[in-house]
């Protein structure tokens, strides 16, 4: 099965479109967490199993790792993940972005050394930093578009003359390009934040069915509603809603994880509502 076969799969299955963000801190771990010799998987196998029964994907952000030297329990949680709940897909978050032959080593990080089975990317080099990653035709590749940070406008939004002479913003121009040049192998997605429900329903009819990584709920203060009155295409799919910091850290007790199912049940339930 191909990356978006799996999520729908997913989504079915525990009836779910949320994706839940794995970016643990150490400093915001449990005090009781950080006194173990693997603190960081820990804690994420604790959230993990939590929470498996009410998501479509999880979502691990590389810098939490890599930060602190713990690419092994990165490598260690999508194991986990892989092993326990093989239905559930793992987005490795980790916005790449560079030449061909960067790009390609990349890749191998991503889907050979941590076998994720999607990886975010960054289009601002154009094709030669997509095709190393969507040659992977069962992989996902989830290109940045509208994101959801305060300062993305700046760039994001800026006006730009389009092949045929239209002005468009920038961020359109990435959008049309996914969907008609970039997702020859059908497995391109796009990130869009849930902070901007006008961007994302202007890329919603640039890029029809094509499904969307949408995170700035919970912590971001991203609207619900919106999101998925915007962010739905017409086969009243195509979005990833992602939570990171607003279910891992709903709880800062021993009972984390009993917080974080909590808060990841009550946002998987007002998603539904409005689908």
């Amino acid at each position: 099965m191909g990356f978006l076969d799996r999520v729908e799969a997913a989504m079915q299955a525990n009836n779910s479109l949320l994706c839940v963000g794995l970016d643990p801190s150490i400093e915001r771990l449990p005090a009781a967490v950080r006194e173990l010799t693997r603190p960081i998987f820990a804690f994420n196998k604790a959230i993990i199993d939590a929470t498996a029964d009410l998501v479509c994907a999880y979502k691990p952000q590389a810098a939490y790792y890599h930060a602190c030297g713990a690419e092994d329990e990165l490598a260690l949680t999508i194991d986990y993940i892989h092993t326990q709940y093989p239905h559930i897909p793992v987005i490795l978050d980790s916005k790449r972005g560079d030449i061909g032959s960067t790009a390609s080593e990349y890749a191998v990080e991503a889907f050979e050394r941590y076998q994720a089975d999607a990886v975010t990317v960054n289009p601002y080099m154009g094709v030669d930093t997509i095709e190393p990653f969507t040659r992977y035709k069962n992989k996902g590749t989830i290109v940045l578009c509208r994101t959801s940070n305060p300062g993305a406008a700046a760039i994001q939004n800026l006006v730009v003359q389009s092949d045929n002479g239209e002005n468009i913003m920038l961020y359109q121009v990435i959008a049309k390009m996914c969907r008609e040049h970039w997702n020859g192998n059908g497995n391109v997605l796009l990130v869009v934040g849930a902070t901007n429900p006008e961007e994302l329903k202007h890329i919603r009819a640039i890029t029809g069915e094509m499904t969307f990584l949408v995170p700035g709920l919970g912590a971001q203060g991203g609207n619900v509603a919106d999101t998925v009155k915007n962010g739905l295409n017409e086969a009243g799919k195509g979005i990833i809603v992602n939570s990171s910091r607003g279910i891992i850290y709903a709880g800062n007790g021993n009972d984390f994880a009993r917080a974080a199912r909590s808060a990841a049940m009550e946002l998987r339930s007002e998603v539904n509502l409005y689908r």
